[in-house]
């Protein structure tokens, strides 16, 4: 336990931080405090007058490719669309809490440039050109702190920027804030002792998700029009279901992470993988071609040496996207999901099969082998490297529930002896025997899907509920499947819930003890509104396909 004199320090040190924060937002930017009862507050940026008819019209764009085309013809300019964003920014911030670094001087005087060079050559500096980035508080920016959620690494700037900042710029995107993560990124919802909690602005009693949960809230309040996250379990995928995004998890080796700062740093038994969180299908595809057309294997050593294929994101060799087959896992086995996510894969399997696909039931294998392995992975240090980030005297966050006992620590946090390098070589094992087995059961559907191939793709839930009270969220099952394999997966959005539709069945057997739990969590009138997504899984290393696949199924759920 830390001394008087300890938590007195670091405490000292949270709140200069939070001075500094506090002193980055313009003070013409501070908008009249929003009643705390009010739970919805996506509509607080345009009723709250701060924002002009022209700002709004901007930061209202949803579509990527349509905001940089605007930006390109220079019939927006980069200045008046980074002020824009910047503004919803701190707008979002003040209600949602979403907000770590805040850089806005830094990005107007790169916007001005990148307006210059567009004047003085009549080309764009690259394909992000003047497109606000926000990025979660894992990318180093040199000359500007990364603390991640520890106390510990306030005041210490990053010496040069990481690897995929590098590239953004290159692409000419401009940086202007960083978002908030939990303390040891390894939670599903955004808490920590320096910033505090980030909160969903469809309902602020329910959590944003996590942990690139500061990157979710400010893209629903259209705060950034793209933002950066990072997912090893689930980060990208469940804070952009839980706020109505598009989300994309890339396999781990396809962006370049060199550079970045991470939790379980060196564990490279289930990377993490980086990707963006945006309010379009467009903004998904154009930030991953961007980054691969600049090579990124050039600068990151773990990253795959895999140009960007418009052939495959065409689907030539999967029928040029017609009449694809596609595998639906309705559950995985252990829990059951609320109805609103049961309706939603209804939804999706009706779109697809009126636009003449098919859709097959892929039955749930071993999936609880692939949860165990990727915790027994991440315990594996017996929460040495959590400690190692605690030296001054903060003290380790154990639940996620506001004002929650420290010594109420749940099952999954609990540490374990730490694994031998002769166990986690076993582990490596499995997990490499588990990924043959699911490869094989993949190829086997080629004997339902009439299509003379293997399944397209592979649609499931993203969580078993939509966005839950804060502290309330449970094993990220349905994400962390698709780690362990290391699968590329996209989140699309599909319904949100109705009560009138996603009534509560009454059940009286269960799959487990953790799916009766679920199963009580669900509050259809606390739901209300809420966004619900899906998932699309395919093989490892071929984005470009989920990718077009992806088009495919958000095609046919939008002509609904």
């Amino acid at each position: 336990m830390a001394s008087p004199s300890e938590a007195a320090k670091w405490q000292e040190h949270v709140q200069h931080k939070r001075e500094l924060q506090k002193a980055a937002i313009p003070k013409e930017w501070v908008i009249t405090p929003v009643p705390k009862e009010q739970a919805n507050v996506l509509d607080v940026p345009k009723s709250c007058g701060m924002l002009t008819e022209r700002e709004l019209e901007i930061t209202e764009a949803t579509d990527i490719t349509m905001l940089l085309n605007k930006l390109a013809s220079a019939e927006w300019s980069a200045v008046e669309v980074t002020t824009a964003f910047s503004k919803r920014a701190v707008i979002a911030h003040q209600v949602v809490n979403c907000l770590t670094e805040i850089f806005i001087d830094r990005a107007l005087k790169r916007a001005a440039e990148l307006d210059a060079y567009l004047k003085e050559h009549g080309t764009v500096v690259g394909p992000l050109h003047g497109l606000p980035v926000s990025l979660k508080d894992q990318f180093p920016i040199k000359g500007i702190d990364t603390v991640m959620g520890y106390a510990a690494w306030i005041g210490k700037p990053a010496e040069d920027d990481a690897v995929l900042v590098k590239l953004l710029q290159q692409a000419g995107a401009v940086l202007y804030v960083r978002t908030n993560v939990p303390q040891t990124l390894m939670w599903g919802e955004t808490y920590n002792n320096i910033f505090g909690r980030t909160l969903n602005p469809y309902n602020r009693k329910l959590t944003a998700g996590g942990s690139s949960g500061g990157e979710s809230a400010l893209i629903s309040m259209h705060g950034s029009p793209l933002g950066v996250g990072s997912d090893i379990g689930g980060s990208i995928r469940v804070p952009s279901h839980f706020c109505g995004l598009y989300g994309f998890k890339p396999s781990s080796h396809r962006m370049p992470s060199y550079g970045i700062v991470n939790s379980l740093d060196g564990q490279d038994s289930i990377p993490t993988a980086l990707g963006p969180l945006t309010t379009s299908l467009s903004g998904v595809t154009t930030f991953i071609r961007s980054i691969l057309d600049l090579e990124p294997w050039r600068h990151c050593p773990a990253t795959v040496p895999k140009p960007w294929s418009e052939k495959d994101y065409a689907l030539s060799n999967h029928g040029g996207g017609q009449k694809l087959c596609f595998g639906m896992m309705w559950d995985e086995g252990s829990v059951k999901p609320h109805p609103p996510i049961l309706r939603a894969l209804s939804l999706t399997k009706k779109a697809l099969e009126d636009a003449g696909h098919k859709v097959i039931k892929w039955k749930s294998l071993r999936h609880s082998e692939y949860v165990a392995i990727a915790r027994s992975t991440w315990l594996a240090d017996a929460s040495e490297d959590y400690n190692s980030c605690l030296t001054t005297g903060e003290p380790l966050i154990n639940s996620m529930v506001p004002d929650a006992d420290p010594n109420d620590i749940p099952a999954f946090r609990i540490p374990r002896q730490p694994l031998t390098a002769y166990q986690q070589w076993q582990l490596n094992k499995e997990r490499r025997s588990l990924r043959k087995a699911h490869l094989e059961r993949w190829e086997a559907t080629v004997v339902e899907t009439e299509t003379g191939r293997p399944i397209d793709g592979l649609i499931c839930p993203v969580a078993p509920y939509a966005a839950v009270s804060h502290g309330h969220t449970r094993s990220s099952i349905y994400t962390v499947i698709w780690n362990t394999l290391d699968l590329p997966s996209l989140v699309i959005p599909v319904t949100k819930v109705d009560p009138r539709l996603d009534v509560k069945p009454i059940r009286e057997e269960f799959l487990s003890e953790e799916d009766q739990v679920v199963h009580t969590m669900y509050d259809p009138e606390l739901c209300k509104g809420l966004p619900v997504g899906l998932q699309i899984v395919g093989p490892t290393l071929q984005e470009e396909i989920v990718l077009g696949v992806g088009q495919v199924v958000d095609a046919a759920l939008r002509a609904r």
